[in-house]
């Protein structure tokens, strides 16, 4: 146990909270501080055994044949009952991430209470294909699917939106009546820990939600995705762990959703309301530090207006507020860990290398004694560089982006296209015509007109290329956490 709170972040396997050993604990540290606040338990292959051996039981003992009223009625209490628990799922989320308050509130925590909401309106409502077919004779044949629950699913969430992407998995999940093994992100435990106590109060079954607590390669993450008894992964993260979770089930032929990493492009034209833009832009880079997939980090902005987007960009980059996340009036938290920001400084390093001006930021900031040992870097803009360069071409994840000018609608496409990511753009401009062509020859999983981040939760989410596999979000979940089985029956 820690010094600094005597707390320790433990398993939850088959509707109990185990006793951790502690010869098995690895330190949780405060991004913002770098302070250690908690020991984790991680998990051995035997206790990822018993989390599936867990969920397969709850699957055979009743829970997949609930009837779906009682799933959505289940999934409307858990949402109730985390905004009755609100600022605990508020804190916990601060003290993985570091991420300001006011985010957490807004949308974190609030985003978790509608994943909830959304997904038993999306099953309760659900209907099923039939088909009549003509025989010879004037005979008929209907045809109809019956949807059953893929089974035992591991779900992986990474650690820059924890709690929202968790609850954006194990609502649709549950919802068709699976059971779940989660493994979070070693970096943000808390969450997945709390959401345990929640479903467990509303009523769920003991096994059909459980949470293994480790890291990737020969942890948690390996035993779980390897396990011959997970029926299927969906995963969150890096373009390189999903490629590795894909050769992991491949010999098994598991169906796999993957969201994974984006190098997104924005596209600005010289019509566009400059204040709109600008507010938009600011979003969309430096939302959550940078960390979120679907952030900006290639600004392409038509000549004529160049300037005034570089100029303007910067100097709403150098009002952000970098403080104490608990402080209501701070703006940008740190980066997740030390590790993860000496990464983007060695993207800063590249790209002062290739020739970059840098327009504001480039370096740690400095905020005191308080928070000397975070994990705090500056909002970073830069020009001069080119799509030949790897600070243009490789995912980054933190406060950062170029600005690249063109001149035609084409060569803009071109630019936003040139890359092996596909998850999301945004393109920026008053004349609407232009704004559906150009969204519409984007090669993404998704694109904004005027926008960024706004989200409907039946629509569906998930990029191409390296961005992922497969789409999630109103029934396109369903598809995925369900398997048809198709009846003939010759009338």
């Amino acid at each position: 146990m820690t010094a600094e709170t005597g707390r320790w972040i433990r398993n939850f396997v088959d509707g109990v909270f185990v006793e951790p050993d502690e010869d098995r604990g690895f330190d949780k540290v405060d991004p913002a501080t770098g302070l250690v606040f908690a020991r984790v338990h991680e998990a051995d292959s035997s206790l990822v055994d018993r989390a599936v051996a867990g969920a397969r039981r709850a699957l055979d003992e009743g829970w997949a044949r609930t009837p779906v009223r009682e799933r959505a009625d289940l999934l409307r209490r858990a949402a109730d009952r985390i905004e009755e628990r609100f600022e605990e799922f508020v804190a916990a989320e601060i003290a993985d991430t570091g991420k300001p308050v006011t985010q957490a509130r807004e949308l974190d925590v609030a985003r978790a209470v509608a994943n909830f909401r959304s997904f038993a309106d999306v099953v309760a409502a659900a209907g099923q294909e039939s088909f009549l077919t003509d025989l010879a004779g004037g005979r008929q044949a209907l045809n109809y699917a019956v949807r059953k629950p893929l089974g035992v699913v591991a779900v992986i969430v990474p650690w820059n939106l924890p709690l929202l992407l968790l609850t954006w998995k194990v609502a649709p999940a549950l919802a068709c009546g699976n059971a779940i093994v989660v493994k979070p992100s070693e970096e943000t435990p808390a969450t997945a820990t709390l959401l345990a106590e929640v479903l467990a109060e509303v009523g769920l079954p003991a096994g059909a939600y459980n949470v293994v607590h480790g890291f990737g390669g020969d942890s948690a993450g390996e035993y779980l995705t390897s396990h011959p008894g997970i029926d299927g992964v969906t995963f969150t993260g890096s373009s390189a762990t999903g490629s590795h979770v894909m050769k992991t089930v491949a010999p098994r032929v598991r169906p796999v959703s993957f969201e994974l990493g984006g190098k997104n492009a924005a596209i600005v034209f010289d019509d566009v309301d400059l204040d709109e833009a600008l507010t938009g832009l600011t979003k969309s880079v430096f939302t959550n530090t940078g960390q979120v997939c679907l952030c900006t980090e290639r600004v392409y902005v038509q000549r004529s207006v160049f300037a005034d987007i570089a100029d303007g960009l910067a100097e709403r980059a150098r009002r952000l507020r970098l403080d104490r996340p608990t402080d209501e009036r701070t703006t940008t938290g740190p980066l997740i860990s030390q590790q993860h920001r000496n990464k983007v400084l060695g993207y800063f390093e590249l790209a002062e290398q290739a020739g970059a001006k840098v327009l504001t930021g480039g370096g740690i900031p400095q905020l005191g004694p308080e928070l000397a040992g975070g994990s705090w870097i500056e909002p970073t803009l830069w020009t001069g560089l080119t799509n030949a360069d790897r600070a243009v071409r490789e995912e980054i994840f933190g406060p950062v982006a170029a600005l690249i000018p063109f001149d035609t609608e084409a060569e803009a496409i071109a630019l936003a296209n040139d890359t092996d990511y596909g998850l999301a753009a945004s393109v920026w401009t008053n004349d609407l015509r232009r704004g559906h062509r150009v969204a519409q020859a984007m090669n993404v999983g998704m694109a904004w007109v005027n926008t960024w981040f706004l989200r409907d939760l039946r629509s569906p989410f998930g990029g191409v290329g390296l961005s992922g596999i497969g789409r999630e979000g109103g029934a396109s979940s369903l598809h995925f956490y369900t398997e048809p089985t198709n009846v003939c029956v010759q009338l």
